[in-house]
């Protein structure tokens, strides 16, 4: 009896003690991936500050801490201009596909209409086509309805994402049922449901995807560089990539650049990574 009781305490002693040792582990793998991710953000804004590294007479000049790069951005090429057509391009983006996403998703989640299972089942089927894919009938598109060269060639195309229609399908079928036929009973329509009720209760969701859109769409790249050759329309990924074309030795220069394009970002998630953590929370799979 007693090395049956000694071996039950030395059993739950060792169940107690896993669940410790494997959650350290965790936390240690959690720690260095961390470490590695934030490597790269912490010496781009390291470097940005330094000056080029020259050789004189034989002799190798370090570099020292300056902020003479970040004056050079925005004097000698017209960065400011490149920020605020990205900015431009994002809210635009942003706020025209969040207000046409959130009514398709409501109409596709509440509205019983024929082929409503069908509709969403080819719009989650483009999730699956990849964008290379359809990069040059796209741009056939654009040219033949006269929009190259123009902001709406930048944006139109960038506007559909049939992420966000199912992620807003999936919080809608989570709202309750409730709420809508009562405002159906006081004699409102469905616009003014989904004005009115259904808009103000997404505002988590769409506070997440609105840092999504922003997000891919200030660091879109290829699409810029089909649709535009003007200079006047450059974005800040395209100057930036300019950058390394003229300036390939001044790495401080183009490590100065990437460091204005992506501070904004920085901020912006920050700021709202309480949303984005409650929306992923909130907008499970049904």
């Amino acid at each position: 009896m007693a090395s049956d009781t000694m071996t039950s305490r030395a059993t739950t002693a060792a169940g107690r003690r896993r669940p410790l040792s494997s959650r350290t582990g965790l936390t240690v793998l959690a720690v260095v991936v961390s470490l590695i991710s934030l490597f790269p953000v912490l010496w781009m804004l390291t470097s940005s500050f330094k000056t080029r590294e020259t050789v004189t007479d034989g002799k190798l000049i370090p570099t020292d801490f300056t902020f003479d790069n970040f004056v050079y951005v925005f004097t000698e090429v017209p960065f400011a201009r490149y920020l605020w057509n990205s900015f431009f391009i994002s809210a635009v983006i942003t706020v025209v596909a969040l207000f046409f996403h959130s009514m398709a998703a409501y109409a596709l989640a509440r509205l019983r209409f024929p082929g409503r299972e069908k509709v969403f089942g080819a719009i989650f089927a483009t999730l699956l086509v990849t964008a290379p894919v359809v990069l040059i009938p796209l741009f056939l598109v654009v040219r033949e309805l006269g929009m190259l060269d123009s902001y709406a060639g930048l944006i139109v195309p960038a506007v559909f994402n049939a992420f966000g229609i199912f992620l807003l399908r999936q919080f809608y079928l989570g709202l309750p049922k409730e709420l809508e036929e009562a405002a159906v009973i006081d004699g409102c329509g469905h616009w003014r449901v989904y004005w009115n009720i259904v808009l103000p209760l997404s505002r988590p969701i769409l506070s997440a995807l609105a840092i999504f859109f922003f997000l891919a769409n200030w660091n879109a790249f290829v699409w810029p560089l089909v649709a535009t050759s003007d200079q006047d329309l450059t974005v800040v990924q395209l100057g930036i990539a300019s950058f390394q074309t003229q300036y390939s030795s001044n790495w401080n220069y183009i490590l100065a650049a990437a460091t204005i394009a992506a501070l904004p970002m920085l901020i912006l998630f920050f700021v709202f990574q309480r949303q984005i953590v409650e929306s992923v929370k909130t907008s499970g799979l049904k």
